[in-house]
């Protein structure tokens, strides 16, 4: 739901990253002072470099020179200071939004898998690019402006007293007029820039997607209904974001307007004054004034043309805090540790639904001995990967529990439950880096030895051999590239370098030729001798040597034994089998 009014609430929690800089704060206040007296003062000196050249009837050179003098003075003084509150901004701003960059990808690097399920992805990238961004920006452009404002402000009305005051209520009415201004109008456009950054992470969730999957779509001639599913997209943002840009926009001219007429105001009261003879209001005061009513005003008209990129940083700020409100895994660190694990994994009245109105597994109770080969097998949907995610702690159990040697793993740390798993998926992912940083992965300090074992066990060792720079070579889009089936041998060579306690293999061998796969097959058992392991399997000919089947259906076990028991059952297994290898 969108804030239907300005929300300043969102710039609270993001108030301890700004305060963690108090040096460049501190430098900054003191800066701000200077700069706001520098100007003060300088157009003060106007005022008396007037009064000397227009006094008495002749020139004041002496008086005159002094004052420019002073003059000089105060511009270098207000330009150096200016510069220096510029670079302390600067390091602010960008400072304090590299931390909330670094705590937020911490804190997404801690939260369950749930939140990837339910979140476009797109969106919660755009949280780290255009968010943080428009943060850094607004913050930096407010920092520049308001240590130095707020000394101008202070500073101006206190030598506008001294000097007259009635023209000093001439500027000071003046500026609840643009306050209110303001906050009128970002009051109203709070909403549209809230729904302009999402309709950007929806509009980076969809080329996001599109660019990843160019194949997909080129495969099935979408380009046409892609372009225009993308310009319907393009076209609400380009919508929402000119309603947001025109609200914001009227601020500043609005602003200038109620300014210039103050500034008018002042002339038109001054030299009133002048007639009627007041002694206090001179020329040189009067274009002091009119100075001082333009710097008095200048840091509320500034802030007027900032409405936009405060606002935009004002819904960024909201959808990274909400990303960061997340709840996290519970990190159990003064859980057991499970230590030698002989692989005994027992599911007892385990049930699970992804929403509540909707479950998927039900009582289900199954027991693998240590050592053994679990092959499971059935339709999509029927539960085999929800399986995986609930053994991983990627899900909790609604209800029952899940133990590894007797001990339920619900009661174990999950990084430590992990680490004894190796797990090779359907969908490869090799990052961009060199083949030797990729391979080890999991087990940085393994051995050149066990790496040249683990691409001989796949059939990777001669390729690798073959290349420049061996090891060393970098995979990437701009680097090698190297067809699905070796990225798959890659991600299979890296889990036996982990050398996992208990393996897990979802389609581990969709994306390599029959051939191939029997030898990875065998590179499998072996490695895998005397460690219990899952293998999720369409092909069913890659489990025929499994020690149990499970063939599911609606997240229950309907069929339970070997290849050859289930076949002579005639069975759910007997028609999966015969439907894949009929003659």
């Amino acid at each position: 739901m969108q804030p239907k009014k300005t929300d300043f609430s969102a710039f609270r929690p993001f108030i301890p990253y700004l305060l963690a800089y108090r040096r460049e704060n501190f430098f900054a206040i003191v800066l701000g002072i200077i700069n706001g007296l520098s100007a003060v003062f300088m157009s003060l000196e106007i005022g008396r470099a007037i009064d000397q050249m227009l006094g008495k009837g002749r020139v004041d050179f002496a008086g005159l020179t002094r004052e420019l003098l002073i003059f000089a003075f105060c511009i270098v003084m207000n330009v150096v200071s200016q510069w220096l509150i510029q670079r302390l901004g600067n390091r602010v701003a960008y400072g304090a939004a590299t931390e909330l960059r670094k705590d937020a990808f911490d804190h997404l690097n801690r939260l369950p898998l749930r939140y990837y399920d339910q979140e476009a992805h797109g969106s919660i990238v755009s949280r780290f690019t255009n968010d943080i961004d428009a943060v850094s920006l607004a913050v930096s452009s407010v920092f520049n402006q308001l240590f130095s404002g707020v000394a101008v402000v202070v500073l101006a009305l206190v030598l506008m007293f001294q000097m007259s005051i009635a023209l000093m209520w001439v500027v000071v009415l003046s500026t609840p007029i643009i306050f209110f201004v303001n906050w009128s109008v970002a009051k109203a456009s709070q909403a549209n820039f809230a729904a302009q950054q999402k309709s950007v992470g929806q509009i980076s969730s969809f080329v996001s997607e599109m660019v990843g999957n160019q194949k997909v779509v080129k495969a099935f001639h979408r380009e046409a209904r892609n372009q225009e599913l993308f310009e319907g997209i393009n076209e609400e943002l380009n919508h929402i974001g000119q309603k947001a840009q025109f609200s914001s926009s009227l601020t500043n001219p609005l602003s200038r307007f109620v300014d210039h007429l103050a500034y008018v105001a002042v002339g038109l009261v001054g030299g009133w004054l002048m007639l009627k003879g007041e002694s206090a209001v001179t020329v040189g005061v009067i274009s002091s004034f009119t100075i001082y009513e333009s710097q008095f005003t200048k840091p509320f008209i500034e802030i007027s043309g900032m409405i936009t990129p405060i606002q935009t940083a004002l819904a960024g700020l909201r959808r990274t805090f909400d990303l960061l409100s997340q709840s996290p895994e519970s990190e159990q660190p003064y859980c057991p540790a499970l230590d030698h694990v002989q692989g005994e994994i027992a599911f007892k009245d385990v049930d699970f639904s992804y929403t509540a109105d909707q479950t998927l597994i039900r009582d289900f109770t199954f027991t693998a001995a240590p050592g053994e080969t679990v092959a499971i097998v059935g339709k999509t949907g029927a539960g085999k990967s929800t399986l995986v995610n609930l053994l991983m702690r990627f899900y909790d159990v609604t209800s029952g529990t899940i133990t590894i040697d007797g001990q339920a793993i619900s009661d174990v740390n999950r990084d430590q439950l992990r680490q004894k798993f190796g797990m090779v998926l359907q969908d490869t992912w090799l990052f961009d880096g060199t083949i030797r940083d990729n391979l080890t992965y999991g087990r940085p300090e393994a051995s050149q030895a066990e790496i040249d074992h683990a691409l001989r066990k796949t059939y990777m060792y001669d390729f690798v051999q073959r290349l420049p720079e061996k090891l060393d070579t970098h995979l990437g889009n701009q680097r090698l590239k190297i067809s699905d089936g070796q990225r798959q041998l890659l991600t299979i060579a890296r889990t036996m370098i982990s050398q996992p306690d208990l393996l897990i293999l979802d389609e581990a061998t969709s994306s390599v030729d029959t051939l191939t796969e029997g030898k990875i097959q065998a590179a499998f058992l072996e490695m895998m001798k005397g460690h219990t392991s899952f293998v999720i399997a369409h092909r069913l000919s890659t489990i025929r040597n499994a020690d149990q089947i499970l063939v599911m259906e609606q997240g229950q076990i309907v069929e339970q034994g070997t290849h050859e028991s289930l076949l002579k059952a005639k069975g759910w297994y007997y028609d999966l089998y015969h439907a894949q290898f009929e003659e």
